[in-house]
C-alpha cells in the first residue's frame, strides 16, 4: 500500500521554491559579470521603466557564498510547505509577495542596486505562518503564532531603519536589511489579500 501523496498545494509550494532558486542557478552561472547582473538587479531608478526587475531582482547574486546560503534557504522554506502542508492558495500568496517585496524597497531610494532571494524567502515563511494561524488545529495556530513571531524578532533586530547596507560578520558582501523586513511585510499582505479568498 502506497502511502497518500500530499495535497497538490504542497507541490505547488515547492514548484515556487524551485522557480525561485533555478531561476537563482541560471542566472549566477549564465551572466557574465556584475555588468549582466546589473540589467536584472533592483533598481529603484527603473521600476516603473522595467517594473520586470522586480522579479528578476531575486535571481541575483553577488556571491557564490551569498546564492548558496539563499538556495539553502529555499531548501528550508519548500520543506516547511511540503511538511505543513500548505494549501494551494499559499503558494499563490507566495507568487504575488515575490515582487511586492522588491517594491517595498522604494522606501529606501539610497539602495541603488538589489538582488537576491532572502526577502522573497521571509515573504514564504510570513505566508507560512499566517496560514498555520488560520488552521483549527490549536498546536498549528501556536507554531504558527511562534513563526511569525520569531521572524518578526529577528527583522527588528537587523534594524532596517538604520541604513541602505548593512556589513554582517562573515558575509562576502553587503547585505540590505530592509528586503527582509519588506518580505514580511509583502508576505502579510499577500496572506491578507489571498489566503481568505479561495478555497481550501
Amino acid at each position: 500500500m502506497r502511502p497518500p501523496s500530499p495535497p497538490q498545494g504542497a507541490a505547488a509550494w515547492c514548484g515556487v521554491a524551485l522557480l525561485l532558486g533555478a531561476g537563482a542557478l541560471l542566472v549566477r552561472f549564465s551572466a557574465a559579470g556584475p555588468a549582466a547582473l546589473r540589467t536584472i538587479d533592483w533598481q529603484p531608478g527603473l521600476a516603473l521603466s522595467q517594473p520586470w526587475r522586480a522579479w528578476s531582482a531575486a535571481w541575483v547574486h553577488y556571491s557564490d557564498l551569498h546564492l548558496a546560503a539563499n538556495l539553502g534557504g529555499s531548501v528550508l522554506v519548500a520543506a516547511l510547505g511540503w511538511a505543513a502542508p500548505l494549501p494551494r492558495r499559499a503558494a499563490l500568496a507566495w507568487l504575488a509577495a515575490w515582487p511586492l517585496t522588491q517594491l517595498g524597497l522604494l522606501l529606501q531610494p539610497a539602495l541603488t542596486h538589489y538582488g537576491g532571494l532572502s526577502g522573497v524567502l521571509h515573504a514564504g515563511v510570513a505566508i507560512a505562518a499566517v496560514q498555520l494561524m488560520r488552521e483549527g488545529v490549536r498546536r498549528r495556530r501556536w507554531l504558527g503564532v511562534a513563526m511569525l513571531c520569531g521572524l518578526a524578532l529577528k527583522v527588528l533586530f537587523e534594524a532596517p531603519w538604520s541604513g541602505p547596507l548593512a556589513h554582517p560578520p562573515g558575509w562576502d558582501i553587503a547585505t540590505a536589511p530592509l528586503a527582509h523586513a519588506s518580505g514580511l511585510a509583502a508576505g502579510l499582505l499577500a496572506s491578507l489579500l489571498l489566503l481568505p479568498m479561495a478555497p481550501r
